[in-house]
């Protein structure tokens, strides 16, 4: 597999990678001073939350990164300009997270120098890295759209030299692309939200705790199905699919109001991520809307002539002679492949 050897496909995957690099290294920095800040001895960390709380922001923080390296090389692989303008969001989203938790951070530090838990120059070792971050996070942000508006024009004429000029066919595989989008986005918020509440909330009822794990695991098999289904226009599956991103709308918009407008004990327990928690769920519920919305717009899309052009991998070369598997969609007026923009 391999990306277009062009200058802003390169830039784009170096800036990534930098942003990657940097972040992880502040983050590593924090969590290293935390580990060593602590004073847990002779403690019962069972009943202290904040000791669990700091590195699960952290542990989330960077795998978000690591996740976003793997979506920007398979954007440009598949010359997907969707998934490009959508990583440029992505990183917004990761801002906003950042700039929760410095915040959230200090609270939990806050708590533990209180209970003379953490050494009292700790705060101030990692304040400037937990800063930064943000800061960093704008930057790429801005690098980022500029690269994504550069990508556009060049992707752009990559698809005028190969593909056919049926509008309404562009459409659809437009629609496919974002759903397959969505869904990559989905993962990582679905994982976020629920890896903080396991972790994070305490007074977790042994049946909720239950459930919560095991929609860790079903999300990512549903998410699996729901792209298998819509390749194979499967229109029950699709149904099926449909009906339980309602059920999850349903449970982020519950887990969203009980933060906030539970019974007073059950507040506190949600109160060291509310914020981490809230923002991830907000996120989460906006992306399931715009999830269904094309979910039922890609199932009106069956039977018009989409299916034979996504729904096998067809063996191809590499521009470099290695053997590769396209996933985009062909010309429908020859046998080259193409890929698809917004028209």
């Amino acid at each position: 597999m391999y990306i277009p050897n062009t200058k802003w496909t390169w830039s784009f995957l170096l800036v990534a990678l930098v942003q990657a690099i940097v972040a992880l290294a502040l983050e590593a920095y924090v969590f290293g001073r935390f580990q060593t800040s602590l004073r847990l001895k002779g403690q019962n960390k069972d009943a202290h939350n904040e000791p669990r709380t700091i590195p699960t922001y952290l542990a989330v923080f960077m795998f978000g990164y690591l996740y976003q390296l793997v979506l920007v090389y398979d954007a440009l692989r598949l010359k997907n300009t969707i998934q490009v303008i959508g990583l440029v969001l992505y990183n917004v989203g990761i801002l906003i997270y950042a700039a929760i938790q410095l915040d959230q951070i200090r609270d939990a530090v806050t708590a533990l120098d209180s209970n003379q838990l953490i050494v009292h120059h700790f705060w101030p070792q990692v304040k400037p890295m937990l800063i930064a971050l943000p800061c960093l996070m704008g930057l790429g942000t801005v690098i980022f759209a500029f690269l994504a508006w550069k990508l556009y024009d060049e992707f752009a004429w990559t698809i005028y030299k190969h593909i056919s000029a049926d509008l309404r066919l562009k459409r659809r595989y437009l629609t496919y692309q974002i759903y397959i989008a969505l869904l990559k986005f989905d993962f990582f918020f679905f994982l976020g939200f629920t890896v903080q509440f396991l972790v994070v909330v305490q007074n977790t009822t042994d049946v909720e705790f239950g459930l919560t794990i095991a929609v860790l695991f079903v999300t990512f098999i549903l998410l699996l199905l729901a792209a298998f289904w819509v390749r194979r226009e499967n229109i029950a599956g699709m149904i099926v699919i449909i009906l339980v991103y309602f059920c999850a709308l349903a449970y982020f918009l519950f887990k969203l109001i009980r933060m906030y407008a539970a019974d007073r004990a059950r507040i506190e327990d949600y109160k060291p991520a509310r914020k981490s928690l809230t923002s991830f769920a907000v996120i989460t519920i906006l992306l399931l809307l715009a999830t269904i919305v094309i979910a039922c717009m890609c199932t009106h899309n069956f039977n018009k002539g989409l299916k034979p052009h996504i729904q096998t991998r067809k063996p191809g070369g590499g521009e470099r002679g290695g053997k590769a598997y396209n996933t985009e969609m062909p010309s429908l007026s020859g046998p080259q492949p193409a890929r698809m923009e917004i028209d």
